[in-house]
């Protein structure tokens, strides 16, 4: 025990030589369209290590929830998802080599969270095989006091605990799927899957209405590296 909490300490010192990545302004190839990307979409868990670019990094920030208007659904900013009353709860956290980073999305930046690789963490027992050099690992986080509280409509169900269940995993699929499909429109490899969800929650210094749901690698397919 006493390992990890040095190792813990270790990786929330090196965080305080980073400085969030400034993304770049979403850039897509206009020739692409729906029909293709959703009969390329697939899972692809054969991954290379080959980096994607900053742009390529940004592009895929945004299509799974950036901002995509100013003004949204009860006068909150809207995103590129859809969630619950427009709750936003599903935060986007950023697996890589050099640290782990949570996007923001309204300033479509990274945001360090700990100076540690923990891509390998960010998969579930017995898959460590797969896109095992992946450059990137997004892991979804629902946060329930923004799923209680949002500032949207405020209906009952809210406030129960199986109804937020439903809500922040179809949250996450929304997500997910676009994702999916920005893969696929971009010729990379995707793959939705489980993730050490006890390591996370403690590697990450998540507060208790916080849930680790699940992961997804992004990268390259090997036959194209």
């Amino acid at each position: 025990m006493a390992d990890i909490e040095k190792e813990k300490e270790m990786g929330h010192d090196a965080v305080k030589n980073l400085q969030p990545i400034r993304l770049l302004k979403p850039v897509f190839d206009q020739e692409g369209n729906l029909q293709q990307a959703l009969e390329n979409r697939q899972t692809i868990r054969d991954i290379s290590d080959r980096k994607l670019s900053l742009q390529e990094l940004s592009n895929l920030l945004w299509a799974a929830g950036g901002v995509n208007r100013t003004t949204g659904p009860f006068g909150i900013p809207g995103r590129t998802a859809a969630s619950a009353s427009n709750s936003q709860e599903i935060d986007i956290y950023v697996a890589m080599e050099e640290a782990t980073y949570c996007y923001d999305e309204i300033h479509h930046q990274l945001v360090p969270v700990i100076g540690e690789d923990m891509r390998r963490m960010a998969i579930g027992a017995g898959q460590a095989s797969f896109g095992d050099r992946a450059p990137v690992r997004l892991i979804y986080v629902a946060d329930i006091h923004k799923l209680a509280y949002t500032s949207g409509y405020q209906e009952p169900g809210l406030q129960d605990t199986e109804v937020q269940k439903s809500y922040y995993f179809v949250d996450t699929g929304l997500i997910a799927g676009n994702v999916y499909l920005f893969a696929a429109s971009q010729g990379l490899a995707c793959w939705f899957h489980n993730c050490n969800k006890p390591g996370l929650a403690g590697k990450l210094n998540l507060r208790s209405d916080q849930r680790v749901l699940f992961g997804q690698t992004v990268g390259y397919p090997i036959k194209n590296n």
